[in-house]
């Protein structure tokens, strides 16, 4: 027999039950505490949940008899035919071999909640306990179950044990307490995963895209749920979550490996019978410890939290207080500061051998750019990119290296002209793709013979315009933006909106099963910064009008990443990025309102989950302890059902940091300068020691760059632009650097040091002097700026305790600091510039 805590407690509780000797049957038996009551009746054969009122707010009960699902044979992992759950017989589509697989996974018998038999059960005693809980209790000839329910400060706490009577597979179901009917959904969430506020008769794009809520009760795997819970609310103003206990799923890394393909926990926003009712599964019929001999016993403990203001608040209890996110920032230190990665990425970056850097002829130019050895179309291990030329520009202004600026900067400038299209026609002024394939000598999209909007928007406007803010006088770069914005104005629908992509042979619109839920808008909002013409910003505020009626209010979204099809990722917080910039330019509140429930939103696909501790892991070898590697904090390339975190689990490109430090100025909510902070500090268990440049994957560990050798560069983008925030942050804003534009493609982060900030009231232009500083706390960071007559040394605590440090300043002697919790310290000493 297996034990854990919840099993334990109930098998105590259900025998002290069974040793009270009650002269009668209670007709009712209730639960309350400050703000809810659940009572049970029995109608003879049994008790139901009869009525629910939390808040001063009444509710029927489902009145459902519990569930237990069991199979005398392990349910098959073949997926199902199209035709029997309503899907699309070519979706995804076999041309999209990553995702085909999770696909199929999600579409069998057990995750479209059709494998093994009900058994239904009312218990037959109920009791109240002298600690004030309620014990219902069942026996039966399949099964003996209790349940123990107990108020624990803002939950209920159930605890079930269930002992087999026959030996097979079995599953328990949570109770369900509440029925929402679909007319009075206001929102359904399952982190990561589901989302919506009506019921869709679509259901491949809501199961694989979270456009609505699936018509079927379908069970969502632990691996790319970022918070281990689902969460229901009605427009009557109840909110319920159900929220599996810590340790009920399965650790991302156990001792020494990866758990993967382990499936202990299911979670779903229907219970079996379709009705909007926050559902989960333990163990998951056919998986981990789910088969069970006669005798033996298994333990499932869940917690109810319920809510009156929307699903907002429930979340971020259940991320706090159940699964206690605010944990790991404790336990988090460096073993090498992030201002001393800039450093060896820097190193990394103007390398020709480890940046994979090559410079190829092409139609007259000579043009640069990194191998790309990840998939995409039509490439033989021959495709080309470049990835974030506003940090590109700004390592180069920020350090003079002329390995960058002579022998870099112009050939990645020629890649990026050549990128345009220039000939007379229907995709003038668009991207010719994003990747060059140095065999075929062509560029192309990443996953087809099309070309995509927001693809003009990433590789020509967000590009075009950061490389534009260091050379003002370029005009070869305005005419290129002008042309690239022109051809989004000339494409933009008369809602507001664009098409996902258009054919490159006959320009028909592609995807035509999907809406561009995506910041295309943007694009034109460089175009009005850079240009100064208002039709640029009247077509920027007509796709941000689209977007938010069509994607922030309902929160459904599209990807960037055509090897996915385009599954919902970073594009989301990039929107929340854009969305607030427009609310700049345009004073216009409505905007930064959309940003702020954007941003709100993007939280739900960080990882949570699992609790930080002190575990010892063994990581290739070394030992380590879980905080270091774990996925809470983490955020996704992309989640649901098809996304990488299924297969790699979250991304260490931390982009939002930055974003969400400002999202913390704006709001005060502590989740989003938690979640960055999270993300960004005591991940060296990533980084590779000898390029500082950290893994993309979670799953890969410190494998380096790997075949990615250009997101050295995007690392670089993040890493300022996340500290800068702070210092922002920090100094209440008498410390701050004019910002650029996001960068394509994988967040919102954005450029700097193309123009001078401010720094306590004096002018000064940030710089990267290489041996001019060495602290020797590697939980400080080091951050320069200069002008004419001063050099600003600015040092940033990472961590929530008091710091000290010594910093050695060439030509200026040693230092000694004392850094208050996450503080900051500024030494002045002369300039030599």
């Amino acid at each position: 027999m297996k034990s854990n805590k919840a099993l334990t407690y109930a098998l105590i509780c259900a025998a002290a039950f069974c040793s009270r000797q009650a002269a009668a049957v209670p007709r009712t038996v209730s639960l309350s505490g400050d703000s809810l009551t659940l009572v049970w009746k029995t109608d003879g054969r049994g008790y139901t949940l009869g009525s629910v009122e939390a808040f001063g707010i009444k509710a029927d009960a489902p009145r459902a008899a519990g569930l237990v699902l069991y199979s005398a044979e392990r349910p098959s992992d073949d997926a199902l035919a199209p035709a029997e759950y309503g899907g699309d017989d070519s979706f995804p589509g076999d041309e999209y071999r990553y995702i085909v697989p999770s696909w199929r996974e999600a579409t069998c018998a057990v995750a479209l909640n059709r494998a093994g038999t009900e058994l239904r059960y009312k218990p037959s005693k109920a009791v109240r306990n002298t600690d004030g809980s309620v014990t219902l209790s069942y026996s039966g000839k399949d099964f003996d179950i209790a349940e123990v329910w107990r108020i624990d400060g803002k939950d209920v706490a159930v605890s079930v044990s269930l002992t087999a009577h026959r030996n097979g597979w079995y599953s328990i179901a949570t109770p369900s307490v509440l029925a929402v009917e679909p007319g009075k959904l206001d929102f359904a969430i399952i982190p990561g995963v589901l989302h919506g506020s009506a019921i869709s008769s679509d259901f491949c794009r809501s199961y694989a895209y979270g456009w609505g809520i699936p018509a079927l009760p379908v069970v969502y795997r632990e691996r790319s749920t970022s918070t281990l819970t689902s969460i229901v609310s009605s427009t009557d103003g109840i909110t319920l979550a159900v929220t599996a206990e810590p340790g009920t799923a399965a650790e991302p890394w156990g001792d020494d490996r990866r758990n993967k393909g382990a499936w202990r926990l299911g979670l779903s926003a229907m219970n079996r019978k379709g009705e909007l009712s926050p559902t989960l599964y333990h163990p998951v019929l056919g998986h981990d410890d789910s088969y069970m001999k006669a005798g033996e016993s298994r333990g499932f403990a869940f917690r109810l939290t319920f809510g009156n203001q929307g699903w907002w608040p429930v979340f971020k209890h259940v991320a706090y207080d159940i699964y206690r996110f605010g944990d790991t920032l404790p336990m988090r230190s460096n073993r090498r500061s992030l201002t001393d990665r800039l450093y060896g990425i820097h190193r990394y970056v103007v390398n020709d051998s480890t940046s994979r850097w090559h410079a190829v002829e092409f139609e007259g130019d000579t043009i640069g750019a990194q191998e790309y050895l990840g998939g995409v179309y039509m490439a033989k291990r021959d495709a080309m990119k470049n990835a974030d030329y506003g940090a590109m520009w700004m390592l180069g202004a920020m350090t003079g290296d002329s390995l960058l600026t002579v022998k870099r900067l112009p050939y990645a400038l020629n890649f990026k002209v050549r990128q345009h299209n220039s000939a007379p026609g229907f995709l003038q002024g668009a991207s010719r793709g994003q990747y060059y394939l140095r065999d075929s000598r062509r560029f192309v999209e990443e996953w087809g013979p099309y070309t995509e909007p927001i693809a003009t928007t990433y590789y020509m406007l967000m590009d075009l315009g950061n490389i534009a803010l260091f050379e003002p006088e370029n005009a070869e770069i305005k005419e290129l933006i002008r042309s690239a914005a022109d051809w989004l104005l000339r494409t933009q629908k008369t809602d507001g909106s664009w098409a996902v992509a258009y054919s490159d042979a006959d320009h028909s619109e592609a995807f035509t099963d999907l809406k561009d839920l995506r910041p295309t808008f943007y694009g034109l909002l460089i175009a009005h910064r850079i240009l100064g013409e208002r039709k640029y910003l009247d077509g920027a505020r007509r796709g941000a009008d689209w977007l938010i009626s069509n994607a922030v209010e309902p929160q459904e979204w599209l990807g960037v990443c055509g090897d996915t099809r385009f599954a919902p990722d970073f594009a989301t917080v990039q929107a929340a990025q854009a969305l607030m910039e427009l609310s700049d330019a345009t004073e216009d509140s409505r905007y930064m309102d959309a940003a702020i429930a954007s941003a709100r939103f993007y939280t739900t696909s960080v990882y949570t989950n699992p609790i930080a501790s002190a575990r010892p892991v063994t990581v290739k070898g070394k030992p380590l302890q879980q905080w270091q590697i774990t996925t809470a904090g983490l955020s996704y390339e992309h989640g649901g059902i098809f996304g990488s975190a299924n297969l790699h689990g979250p991304i260490l490109l931390a982009s939002h940091a930055g974003m969400f430090v400002r999202m913390y100025r704006i709001t005060s909510e502590r989740i989003f300068l938690d979640m960055a902070r999270a993300a960004a500090i005591g991940r060296d268990a990533f980084v590779d020691d000898v390029t500082a440049v950290a893994s993309y994957y979670w799953a890969t560990m410190n494998n380096g760059a790997g075949p990615y050798p250009h997101h050295a560069w995007w690392q670089m983008g993040w890493i300022t632009d996340y500290l800068l925030a702070e210092l922002e942050l920090r100094s209440d804003g008498a410390v701050s650097f004019p910002a650029g534009f996001i960068t394509p493609k994988v967040g919102p982060h954005r450029t700097f040091a193309f123009a001078d900030g401010s720094v306590q009231g004096e002018r000064a232009s940030l710089v990267m002097l290489p041996g001019k500083t060495a602290v020797d706390n590697p939980n400080v960071e080091t951050l320069l700026a200069r002008n004419d007559s001063t050099l600003f040394v600015m040092l940033l605590n990472d961590l929530g305790t008091t710091q000290t440090a010594t910093v050695d300043i060439a030509g200026h002697g040693s230092h000694s600091i004392t850094l208050a919790p996450y503080g900051l310290e500024i030494i002045k000493v002369p300039s030599e510039k």
